[in-house]
């Protein structure tokens, strides 16, 4: 409760207010009034009002902390290093991050840049930073630490929000098909992931057969350069966050190795390669054979063109039909859709990975009736 103050106390504490501290070009008016008004002490009102941008220091060098894990957060730590070193953008960079078991690679360059580490969740007075920058972390950032920056927290996504809110968007992206993703730089917001305002975005093509590493190395290094750019913008880029629109949103949310079965009655012979593009160095494709889970590894669209290969049935769409194919000295299988992905190699339980004609030899030669993939 706020006890009533006399008019020439209060203009003493608008003046104090001022005088100490720097204000942004862009803070409006009617924010300086609101505060003179309250009439509150100076120390008290600094400390509430990082959301409007008033700050200790609204220029650059900045004062950075980064949260991160993995290989995706890593090429933005390394861009903010390199600018670190320079101390034009930023003069203080310290990292939190997290792992169980092994370090991670955010670890290992920061231990190797000379960079102060913090164990996730951070014990260390935040006043001593401007801003704090989360990349691929993981974890959801409580209120009380979001509103201890001045300048509050930005956070790189790959994916052009509002599609693909969550911790997967490379993968979803890939398994739907997707031709363009994108970066999106946000604000971090309290309780919720992905729902902070916009503050940079750019767009980015999807090869017809790219990968999932592949398209995250893209990602990453795209992502790390929008990062810089928008930090070069600071304070102000914060006063010109976009909402999200929830027009268009999809979730992204983190997979499970369930999402590598194959449902051969359900996905055309695109919706299978795709996944194999989205979990490719993640987890195989899995069916089952004879009750058996069958691994598939690199799984692929079959151009018709390649081989002269004809099951006596062509006609027929049976999904899950798994025939060997000579000319090609790969396995085929049928999908939902009559059209067929082609297997380089698989692996049974207790039997050491096979190629496709070793799996022919050994389960499907001596077959007399149609072998099917369960689901």
């Amino acid at each position: 409760m706020i006890s009533k103050i006399s008019p020439n106390h209060r203009l003493k504490n608008c003046v104090s207010i001022l005088e100490k501290v720097k204000i942004n070009h862009e803070y409006s008016c009617k924010n300086l009034i609101n505060l003179c008004k309250k009439g509150l002490n100076t120390k008290t009102e600094v400390n509430n009002v990082n959301n409007d941008h008033i700050t200790r220091n609204l220029s650059q060098p900045w004062k950075i902390l980064f949260f991160g894990t993995d290989s995706f957060a890593l090429e933005s730590l390394r861009k903010l290093e390199q600018e670190y070193r320079s101390k034009l953008l930023l003069n203080k960079l310290e990292v939190v991050t997290s792992y169980k078991g092994n370090r991670n690679e955010v670890i290992e360059f920061a231990e190797k840049s000379n960079l102060k580490i913090h164990q996730w969740p951070v014990d260390i007075s935040i006043n001593d930073f401007d801003i704090g920058v989360v990349v691929s972390f993981g974890y959801l950032i409580p209120t009380s630490i979001i509103n201890s920056f001045p300048l509050g927290m930005i956070n790189v996504h790959a994916s052009l929000l509002p599609r693909w809110r969550g911790a997967a968007p490379i993968i979803y992206s890939l398994f739907n098909g997707d031709t363009k993703t994108g970066i999106t730089i946000m604000t971090i917001k309290p309780k919720k992931f992905d729902i902070g305002e916009i503050l940079a975005q750019e767009i980015v093509n999807i090869g017809p057969n790219e990968m999932q590493p592949e398209l995250q190395k893209r990602l990453a290094v795209i992502g790390s350069d929008l990062l810089v750019k928008t930090i070069q913008k600071l304070p102000h880029i914060l006063n010109e966050g976009i909402p999200q629109s929830t027009d268009g949103l999809t979730y992204a949310p983190k997979i499970k190795r369930a999402i590598a079965v194959v449902k051969w009655s359900e996905m055309s012979a695109e919706n299978v390669y795709n996944l194999q593009r989205a979990l490719f160095d993640i987890y195989p494709l899995e069916s089952k054979f004879q009750g058996q889970i069958l691994k598939l590894y690199n799984v692929k669209l079959l151009d018709k063109l390649q081989s002269p290969f004809k099951s006596k049935n062509e006609l027929d769409i049976t999904p899950g039909l798994i025939v060997y194919d000579k000319h090609l000295d790969l396995l085929r299988v049928q999908c939902k859709d009559g059209n067929w992905v082609t297997i380089e190699k698989v692996t049974l339980i207790n039997h050491k990975r096979m190629t496709a004609k070793e799996f022919n030899n050994g389960f499907l030669n001596k077959k007399k009736n149609k072998m099917i993939l369960e689901t």
